[in-house]
């Protein structure tokens, strides 16, 4: 087509106004879905802004390149961003785009709920960083926001802050709503729970875990906000209250929440080894029951965040066994996912990398969370660099590379297109050489005592601050190749064809896991 016919095309400058009612008012789940994938986008590069600032004010001690004020801020935002507006608006996502297609459903059983609980998050995350903007400091007291930073000594930012975690928190429940109702009642006939697509279930999980746990924060932060302004004194020890219940209260919603943001990722990589395996699932039953495990003992292991409380120690201890047993259902997955891959026709495409990258370097992340369960230890590594190290090991090989994963693999269905295989590629080793240099460093200074949250420190952590602060910057500067190759894809991407991934193999949008066995291809080396 000429350029001149091009511009013709009634297509190519849509009407505006048509445009912009098209994604406003849209009941449609991948519309929807697109537009939380957008938004996770969005927010991962301006949480990874406010990283990088967190990160270039570390490279060396005394440098003060921002305001020590500042930099707590960042903390803050960075943090919440992180967690409320880019892997949980990314898995709900993929939830809204994939679950109805891969339970044979029309669309979502509630699609103007779908509408309404995507477009509260828009306006909670911009009322949230708006408190940049105000007379006063943003937040300034961690993600956590522990009583009493947040009660007594918090700036009045810290009521825009709550408000948008309400907002937040009612859309993940109408979310959660929404596709209980879709599972439960528009599966297609024949369609069992056990013939179920293992991301169906994570996410099925996951519903009643959001629901469960989003109530609790809501609870948190109105009795913050009470104590601020009503003259309660939940939190306030001078007033009859515990400052060491805010914990309680938080933790019991967060660290379900950790659960909350990894189980959609153990759904998404229980997908793709058996695509790029050429084998079904191994261990498809032992998958589900061990999913409903991890997310019923998440309930029982919320104190292990405060060991240095002053906890009793029969406290102490049933918590560090609890904490332990969760690696059990977890080391199951881990073992299946393996066993999937083991004498397996394996291919190693964009998508496989991401997710045995995943199960690598979460498998470290788990390690230390071990190490971390156990009372007497924790004593040591409490509030210091080794618990950043922990939880970046967790999440964002877990929940971030997840998600690429989930693009990559996806992104044919969604585009009609094929994205640029050597980017995808140069993109997974960038990210995973750079993670490690990031965050590995960060177990060392943990270790030798440097604690976290602060704006400086002493000389002797200089070194290993500088190595990850360079690897913090490659790691962020890779992620601007992924962008560029959605955007390529979208644009100028070859057409994907039925069956993208070359091998045989059928996608899993069309077939449920485990796959009756005559539909796999069996490897030759296995005849």
């Amino acid at each position: 087509m000429s350029s001149a016919a091009l511009h013709q095309h009634p297509h190519f400058f849509p009407n505006p106004l048509k445009w912009a009612a098209r994604w406003i008012f849209t009941t449609n789940h991948k519309d929807i879905g697109t537009l939380y994938l957008w938004l996770a986008m969005i927010m991962f590069l301006v949480g990874g802004a406010m990283a990088m600032l967190i990160r270039a004010e570390l490279f060396q001690p005394g440098a003060r390149l921002i305001d020590p004020e500042f930099f707590n801020q960042m903390t803050t935002l960075h943090g919440l961003i992180m967690v409320f507006g880019v892997v949980m608006p990314a898995m709900t996502g993929l939830a809204n785009w994939m679950v109805p297609l891969m339970i044979g459903a029309p669309d979502m059983a509630l699609p103007r709920l779908n509408n309404w609980s995507f477009w509260i998050l828009p306006a909670a995350f911009t009322l949230l960083i708006s408190t940049l903007f105000m007379s006063g400091p943003a937040p300034d007291f961690g993600w956590t926001f522990y009583a009493p930073l947040s009660t007594t000594y918090g700036p009045p930012s810290t009521d825009f802050m709550i408000f948008a975690i309400h907002l937040m928190g009612l859309s993940s429940i109408m979310g959660s709503i929404n596709i209980i109702a879709t599972i439960i009642n528009m599966r297609c006939p024949g369609m069992t729970w056990m013939k179920l697509p293992m991301f169906v279930w994570t996410w099925f999980v996951t519903a009643f875990l959001l629901l469960a746990v989003m109530p609790v924060l809501a609870g948190c932060v109105t009795m913050v906000l009470a104590d601020r302004h009503f003259g309660t004194s939940f939190f306030n020890a001078a007033g009859g209250g515990d400052p060491v219940l805010f914990q309680h209260v938080f933790w019991f919603f967060g660290h379900p929440e950790v659960y909350i943001l990894i189980l959609p990722a153990f759904g998404v990589i229980s997908e793709i080894i058996p695509t790029f395996s050429r084998k079904p699932l191994f261990g498809y039953v032992c998958m589900v029951y061990a999913t409903v495990s991890i997310a019923l003992l998440s309930f029982f292991v919320w104190a292990h965040h405060m060991f240095t409380t002053e906890m009793p120690v029969a406290g102490e201890l049933f918590f560090m066994y609890v904490t332990m047993l969760v690696a059990v259902p977890t080391g199951v997955k881990v073992f299946n996912w393996v066993t999937t891959m083991f004498r397996g026709a394996l291919t190693f495409e964009t998508p496989m990398l991401f997710a045995i990258g995943f199960l690598v370097l979460f498998t470290i992340g788990g390690c230390s969370g071990v190490m971390l369960s156990l009372a007497p230890a924790d004593f040591q590594y409490q509030d210091t660099y080794f618990v950043v190290a922990h939880f970046h090991y967790v999440l964002v090989p877990g929940s971030i590379f997840g998600i690429m994963a989930a693009v990559y693999y996806w992104l044919p269905k969604w585009t009609g297109h094929r994205y640029d295989e050597r980017l995808g590629r140069w993109h997974f080793w960038l990210s995973l050489i750079f993670l490690n240099i990031t965050f590995f460093p960060m177990h060392f200074l943990g270790l030798a005592g440097m604690p976290r949250r602060v704006p400086d420190y002493a000389l002797q952590f200089a070194d290993f601050n500088q190595i990850a602060s360079l690897g913090a910057f490659g790691f962020g500067l890779a992620q601007l190749i992924f962008l560029w190759v959605i955007i390529k894809t979208i644009v100028s991407g070859k057409a994907a064809g039925n069956k993208p991934w070359e091998g045989g193999t059928t996608l899993e949008w069309d077939l449920p896991s485990p796959p009756p066995y005559h539909t796999w291809v069996h490897p030759p080396h296995l005849d």
